[in-house]
């Protein structure tokens, strides 16, 4: 059975669909590990609560990201995983740790991308009026937000939105797209190669999936 290890920041509820996900055998591998950069990261007791060893990687320990990053590879390296995964963990990763898991490594964001890299997304599309919105699953690269795209889901954006409003219909759709993704990737339908997303043999175009 395939090895996941899953970093995090936050509440976790991206964690809470693949930990589901995988309980009910949807998605064929294990979660062995979650890691946080926060030590009061909810994320960690919904992994505690599911019987997954959990560990809290504190940056202020560590002279510089180069060293915190080492001390995460090492963690990391311990589980032997075939995938790592990025559920709303807020750090940007150095070029050292992507090139180590590079083609395994994946994250979702809150963004049409290449639309809105970074933070702040969905206030970005409240601001500039935009009448869509959504979340893109990728690969990860040494590019910000940059990776291949494997699938995205879009959510309508009404006059009477708050960014509240917004944060929950596209949270509602990560929750679906993430766990899709990680199936694909452990089944080994996916994979990452010279730089482009390829499901089933396909290059996927830049808006990664799309079902016709």
């Amino acid at each position: 059975m395939k090895k996941i290890v899953v970093l995090i920041s936050g509440s976790g509820s991206n964690l809470q669909s693949l930990i589901d996900s995988c309980h009910t055998g949807a998605i064929d591998a294990r979660i062995v590990a979650v890691i946080s950069n926060q030590g009061n990261a909810y994320g960690l007791v919904r992994a505690q609560q599911a019987g997954i060893p959990v560990c809290y990687l504190d940056a202020k320990q560590y002279t510089d990201r180069q060293a915190y990053d080492s001390a995460l590879l090492k963690h990391i390296e311990q589980y032997q995983p075939d995938l790592v995964v990025l559920a709303g963990f807020m750090r940007i990763l150095t070029p050292l740790f992507v090139q180590k898991f590079m083609g395994k490594l994946l994250n979702i964001h809150p963004s049409l991308l290449p639309k809105y890299p970074g933070l702040h997304t969905h206030r970005k599309a409240l601001e500039n009026g935009d009448k869509e919105h959504g979340t893109s699953v990728h690969f990860v690269t040494e590019e910000l937000d940059g990776g291949p795209v494997i699938l995205q889901a879009k959510v309508p954006i009404f006059a009477q939105d708050s960014e509240e409003d917004i944060i929950e219909r596209v949270k509602a759709q990560e929750h679906t797209i993430y766990p899709m993704v990680v199936k694909w990737f452990v089944s080994g339908r996916l994979v990452m190669d010279e730089g482009k997303a390829v499901l089933d043999g396909n290059i996927l175009p830049q808006q990664g999936y799309v079902d016709k």
